[in-house]
């Protein structure tokens, strides 16, 4: 009779420890944000603009982002307010549900608040918000306001917010001008005085009203797309100017970014008719201090296939080789010394050399940290040294095009 009283005494009191459903939250009443686009107005307001996910329409039928006559797969809606805060509970007014954040996967800044109010504030109230999580990734809205990006409806992918990460990934995997960033990264290096933020700009190619509806989406070839579009440099938490082409892919082989990548070199009187194709990439930046002021060490080694070639060359010729090789490193030594040139000029650290200076020379770093950016880094020396290896040629040794010209002599 005591064991089982004390059996049940034991099962009671274990009961009380099991979890519960208490803070449990129903589907049917969550608003699930996938992106968030953030403005400043003219009277100096915050603009928020939320896309939201409609459930049905992304697990029916609806093909590419928007077709038919069915809805599109998100709804979007807009609030104003003095913070993000107030903007976000004004929202609520507009929306049936609860706006729940905590699959918001990006966060999309207007040009024009990131350049005159700048980032600090964005960054702070994400971080505060239990809700949200630091690892969305941000970008800036190039040339358009973050609400007509985000109102933007895109094919293939049913969800925009989907298409703006997926395209950041991939084209960091395979062009190398681009990077995702997330608001974790961007905080840090806000935090950080030997680095400035760096951040992927996304623009509107075509019409931005005509992006955001669905007879765009019904064509092969839709007039209005969102687009990687250049890659914006900060300076104290504030949008500097965009970095294109092969300026942009400089500072990614310094910030050791680049996956994978293309690079043309000339051969003879052709002009970019070798195409070498990147697949792996390992840069190292270190630090020496002569004569009190740090000078950087930087090599880059690179290996990658032959991709395509618009002349006939004998690529079995070793010194052939050697001499494609050298004009590789030539060309990839002159992206990286124009992208640094260019942070210089800007006075803004965005290849982290500073953090460089700091974990190699902290003593002396405490004297350079509160004039980095605008006294010593456009005074740093850069030694730049790159070793390239061509390690294979695709399917043929031997170009076709050199049969081809013998054909036709």
């Amino acid at each position: 009779m005591m064991r089982k009283g004390l059996l049940c005494t034991v099962m009671a009191f274990t009961i009380c420890l099991l979890s519960s459903c208490w803070s449990s939250k129903e589907l049917t009443d969550l608003a699930i944000v996938a992106a968030m686009g953030i403005d400043k107005t003219k009277d100096g307001q915050y603009q928020i603009t939320l896309q939201i996910i409609n459930p049905g329409n992304v697990a029916g039928g609806l093909q590419g982002g928007g077709g038919g006559t069915q809805s599109p797969s998100v709804s979007v809606y807009g609030a104003k307010g003095a913070n993000l805060v107030e903007a976000s509970r004004r929202a609520s007014s507009t929306v049936s549900r609860r706006l729940y954040y905590a699959h918001t996967n990006l966060i999309v800044i207007g040009e024009s608040l990131a350049r005159t109010e700048g980032i600090d504030v964005i960054i702070d109230a994400i971080d505060r918000d239990p809700e949200f999580r630091i690892t969305s990734d941000m970008v800036i809205a190039n040339g358009v306001k973050a609400s007509s990006f985000v109102k933007s409806l895109t094919p293939i992918d049913k969800i925009p917010a989907n298409k703006v990460l997926k395209t950041l990934e991939l084209t960091e995997q395979k062009w190398g001008e681009h990077m995702k960033v997330s608001a974790q990264e961007v905080m840090k290096n806000l935090e950080s005085p030997g680095s400035q933020a760096l951040m992927s700009g996304f623009g509107i190619r075509g019409s931005a009203q005509k992006a955001q509806t669905l007879q765009n989406l019904q064509q092969t070839a839709p007039e209005s797309t969102l687009r990687a579009e250049g890659l914006g440099m900060f300076k104290d938490g504030k949008l500097i100017t965009f970095l294109y082409g092969k300026k942009a892919r400089g500072v990614m082989w310094l910030r050791d970014k680049v996956q994978g990548t293309d690079v043309n070199i000339s051969w003879k009187d052709k002009k970019k008719a070798i195409a070498y194709q990147v697949v792996r990439q390992r840069t190292n930046v270190s630090a020496n201090m002569v004569n009190g002021k740090p000078k950087m060490i930087v090599r880059t080694r690179v290996e990658g296939d032959i991709g395509e070639m618009e002349v006939p060359v004998d690529i079995k010729n070793p010194f052939i080789i050697l001499d494609i090789e050298k004009k590789i490193e030539a060309a990839i030594e002159n992206e990286i010394k124009a992208a640094f040139a260019f942070a210089q000029k800007k006075q803004t650290d965005v290849v982290g050399f500073g953090e460089v200076v700091h974990e190699n020379y902290p003593r002396q770093w405490k004297r350079l940290q509160h004039e980095w950016s605008d006294v010593y880094f456009p005074e740093v020396e850069m030694d730049v040294k790159v070793e390239a290896y061509v390690r294979r040629a695709g399917l043929r040794n031997k170009s076709f095009m050199s049969d081809a010209v013998k054909q036709r002599q």
